[in-house]
């Protein structure tokens, strides 16, 4: 009987440490620096981005954050989402040649955009948050390096500024890249209320992909309890005397 009641408890044992790995790697730690998401776009469309931005600082919180769009790849029409508790600026550069947004010939682009927190909306230790910007028509380009400045109450900044090198490892403090892909030939540019929709339909699949892993858990958890209650039930009836008649 005890040799039984060892096996079940093993199994249960077993299992319990099966599923508490599977919960443990959906859980797994987030990249420590900023970021661009998504981290693809279509060249000559539009879309909209978000700069994630953790805070690594223990005792520090965020209090400003300076994105510089790079000079090789100028974007004609670049705006902000509003952020609680944050200002933003932009700055401009001349262009030449211009660049031809529907039909207008530009002849500036933004150059940085600069948010700065006020009263109590810095990121403080252990949270992040995420700067919107919508911009476009996406250059013809393979990819956009955004380097970045991230600045500290205590007046430390994080440079993320280092480029990817192909082949390479990542930096130590790499920048954020957007890729961009060719569009397809019956591909054209969206207006930019189009590109705010399909970011918003990303975002609703991103929630449904996380339900699905939700209740995948909720599946396996459940599954350990009946393994669990069922070699119980194994054992109390090995071990219960029959009947004589």
């Amino acid at each position: 009987m005890t040799r039984l009641r060892r096996t079940a408890t093993a199994a249960a044992a077993l299992a319990f440490t099966a599923v508490a790995t599977a919960v443990l790697g959906f859980a797994g730690p987030a990249s420590a620096h900023v970021t661009v998401n998504p981290k693809e776009a279509t060249q000559g469309g539009y879309a909209r981005v978000a700069f994630r931005v953790p805070n690594e600082s223990d005792t520090a919180s965020t209090t400003k954050l300076e994105v510089v769009l790079p000079e090789n790849a100028p974007i004609g029409s670049v705006s902000t989402i509003p952020v609680p508790g944050w200002t933003v600026t932009t700055e401009k550069r001349k262009v030449d040649p211009p660049i031809d947004v529907h039909g207008s010939q530009l002849t500036e682009a933004v150059s940085k955009i600069t948010w700065t927190a006020t009263g109590d909306a810095a990121v403080k230790p252990g949270q992040f948050q995420e700067f919107g910007v919508s911009m476009g028509p996406l250059p013809k380009v393979e990819s956009m390096v955004f380097k970045t400045l991230q600045t500290y109450s205590d007046g430390n900044i994080s440079r993320w500024i280092d480029e990817p090198q192909p082949g390479g490892e990542e930096p130590e403090k790499p920048a954020p890249v957007l890729t961009l892909t060719t569009a397809g030939p019956s591909a054209s540019a969206a207006p930019a209320a189009t590109a705010v929709a399909a970011a918003d339909d990303d975002d609703d699949d991103d929630e449904s992909d996380g339900t699905a892993i939700g209740l995948g858990i909720a599946g396996l958890v459940a599954g350990l309890a009946g393994l669990v209650l069922g070699g119980l039930a194994f054992a109390r009836t090995r071990r219960s005397p029959v009947a004589k008649s």
